[in-house]
């Protein structure tokens, strides 16, 4: 009878302990993973946790792979914490240990995010089957703990859509291409070979982002040739430039054009090479 009423007191705290863990995870009927969004700017991989909110994988248009984690919640946390990041082994590996991957910053009222190593970690423990979880104290019960995980099941396959996705990223941002100077063959409106290139690069990138607010093209000519003569050839290259951007799908009132001829020479017209800088056309786009 002693041993017996010595064990209540364990037991007790031991279902107290278990008790005071929250556990929010995808069931296998309700795990899913899908692509929220899927274009040459923004890969963007979503897994639904059932009564917290939802994870994201992020990857965007850029001269270097990036990726990002965002833990998005319905209760936003109410002071700074510290969520420890586990990565959990699946119940048919028995014994095996769960391995540390991180700790996420949990900042009042915004979403707990974590950088590019330990996103890709995380994507390569949900590849093998574990479970990314977090654990962290309840910041509205002094009672509890929380833990949220990721479940890998169904996520293969939406990784293999995620993977295709990033590889197809374009390697230049908006920022990139924002203000853009595009040079000409000497006497026309031919453009250098690196300037259709670039030129293209921004037909690229407008087939998925229409949310260009404006663009400014001023066209400018080197000192040869007459005065009117080249105003009257920077009047028709802004206007081919713009006639371009209308083929790629912006609205024309938004583009506004200009021909500045001789003005504002940015180098001197006694060489080849600065009359070929002065020979310009340059774009400036604004968004939103």
């Amino acid at each position: 009878m002693r041993y017996k009423l010595c064990l209540v007191p364990i037991l007790l705290a031991a279902a107290q302990t278990q008790a005071g863990l929250r556990q929010y995870s995808a069931t296998v009927d309700q795990s899913t993973w899908s692509l929220k969004q899927n274009s040459p700017l923004v890969c963007e991989l979503s897994h639904p946790v059932p009564r917290f909110g939802e994870a994201f994988f992020r990857s965007t248009a850029g001269k270097e792979l990036n990726m990002q984690f965002e833990l998005n919640m319905l209760r936003l946390p109410d002071h700074y914490a510290l969520a420890e990041v586990l990565s959990v082994p699946p119940v048919w590996r028995p014994g095996e240990q769960a391995k540390a991957i991180s700790s996420m910053k949990m900042l009042k009222q915004f979403d707990g995010d974590l950088g590019k190593a330990e996103s890709w970690i995380m994507l390569t423990e949900l590849e093998q089957g574990y479970s990314p979880t977090f654990y962290f104290s309840d910041w509205y019960s002094p009672y509890d703990k929380v833990s949220v995980s990721l479940n890998p099941v169904h996520f293969i396959e939406a990784m293999d859509q995620f993977t295709q996705c990033v590889s197809s990223l374009l390697p230049y941002t908006f920022d990139d291409i924002a203000f853009t100077v595009l040079t000409y063959e000497s006497g026309g409106d031919e453009l250098t070979k690196a300037s259709k290139k670039r030129l293209q690069q921004i037909a690229d990138y407008l087939k998925h982002d229409q949310s260009i607010e404006s663009i400014d093209i001023q066209a400018y000519s080197d000192s040869f040739g007459g005065r009117w003569m080249n105003e009257q050839l920077s009047i028709k290259r802004a206007e081919a430039i713009k006639t371009k951007l209308v083929s790629f799908g912006l609205e024309e009132n938004r583009i506004r054009t200009e021909g500045l001829g001789e003005k504002r020479h940015v180098a001197s017209n006694e060489s080849s090479l600065g009359r070929a800088k002065n020979r310009r056309v340059v774009i400036q786009m604004e968004k939103p």
